[in-house]
């Protein structure tokens, strides 16, 4: 998979968590495994709490969640999120990612999910002066199960 061992498509992801959070107070991550053996949605939530996204001051964090052998994705927000927001609002991020990596534009893809999911954010969550980077904006990756 591209993002194996591939220094310039993590930065770019990076850079695009960055840039994303340059809008809103709320917090990006995204963690990518080769394998999902079961729900992807419960396997994105066991995720966010390895990586303790619940912990940030605004409970506004998102995960977006990739298993790339078994083809599975979901995009999770914290407890903020989840009682500000409807029901199926991260479907279309969804899938335009799904859409991307159909026609192999992995990173493009998910650079764009990014950006949209911080176009989102910032409609609930704006930027404040004061705010404070408090999650990694690195790529997570994982073997899966």
């Amino acid at each position: 998979m591209i993002f194996e061992n591939n220094e310039a498509y993590k930065m770019a992801i990076s850079k695009a968590i960055l840039k994303a959070e340059s809008q809103t107070s709320g917090e990006v991550r995204v963690h990518v495994d080769k394998k999902c053996s079961g729900d992807p949605q419960k396997e994105a939530i066991s995720h966010f709490n390895r990586l303790k996204m619940y912990k940030t001051k605004n409970r506004n964090g998102i995960l977006i969640y990739i298993a790339y052998e078994d083809r599975k994705l979901a995009i999770i927000g914290d407890k903020n999120i989840n009682e500000k927001v409807p029901d199926n609002y991260w479907e279309n991020t969804k899938d335009q990612l799904i859409d991307s990596f159909k026609k192999e534009e992995y990173v493009n893809g998910l650079v764009q999910a990014i950006s949209d999911v911080g176009e989102k954010l910032k409609l609930y969550f704006p930027y404040y002066e004061d705010d404070i980077n408090e999650l990694a904006n690195e790529l997570s990756q994982g073997e899966g199960k």
